[in-house]
């Protein structure tokens, strides 16, 4: 391994996870990765199953995780986690991304390091599915800390912002992307179009 201390990047937080099938890159915002043993080096990720993400790894079973910084800018999470690759390339346009080993692509910038290797094996969790995977290589490439799930909610998504006008509509806005509903109830099967977070993950608007 280049770099063993890309190990200690790892964190509850927020990550890039990549990988390349065929001709095609993509890659998907994902919160939680973890090391789960250092002799074979080994980690662990979820990934929800509506990502395509998800579903072209389970075939090229390769992968990078990139530990998102707290310099990373919202529009890195918009670009991979408020989208789908199943109808954009989502590393079009991105200047500052290079290709590893591996032949996947990662993100350089909002990045402070990056670890690549082989899924082993898969354990189906219902709405998700645990990866195992054995580390092959990795580095770390800026100091700044790793960005948490709570920092991101501080300091990197924008505030929603209600309209000025009141209209006595009702309003829950998504914690995770911002996005609003607007009705008398929101539904409990609610599913955000944007983020595709659950009803849980939403807030009504004082």
């Amino acid at each position: 391994m280049r770099n063993s201390k890309a190990m200690y990047a790892l964190s509850y937080g927020l990550f890039v996870l990549s990988t390349r099938l065929g001709e095609k890159d993509n890659g998907c915002i994902i919160n939680t990765g973890m090391q789960v043993t250092t002799e074979p080096n080994r980690v662990v990720f979820t990934v929800n199953k509506g990502n395509y993400t998800h579903d072209m790894l389970l075939e090229s079973k390769r992968f990078t995780l990139s530990v998102l910084s707290e310099e990373a800018d919202f529009s890195l999470f918009q670009r991979f986690g408020f989208q789908s690759g199943r109808e954009v390339d989502k590393f079009a346009g991105l200047e500052k991304a290079v290709r590893g080993e591996n032949e996947v692509l990662r993100p350089t910038q909002g990045v402070n390091a990056w670890i690549s290797g082989w899924v082993v094996s898969t354990m189906d969790l219902g709405t998700h599915t645990l990866f195992l995977a054995d580390v092959v290589d990795g580095d770390v490439i800026s100091k700044a800390p790793s960005a948490t799930y709570a920092y991101y909610q501080t300091h990197i998504k924008p505030r929603a912002q209600a309209p000025k006008e009141a209209d006595g509509k009702k309003r829950w806005v998504c914690r995770v992307c911002g996005y609003i509903y607007e009705g008398e109830a929101l539904p409990e099967d609610f599913i955000c179009p944007i983020c595709k977070h659950p009803a849980s993950d939403f807030e009504e608007m004082k």
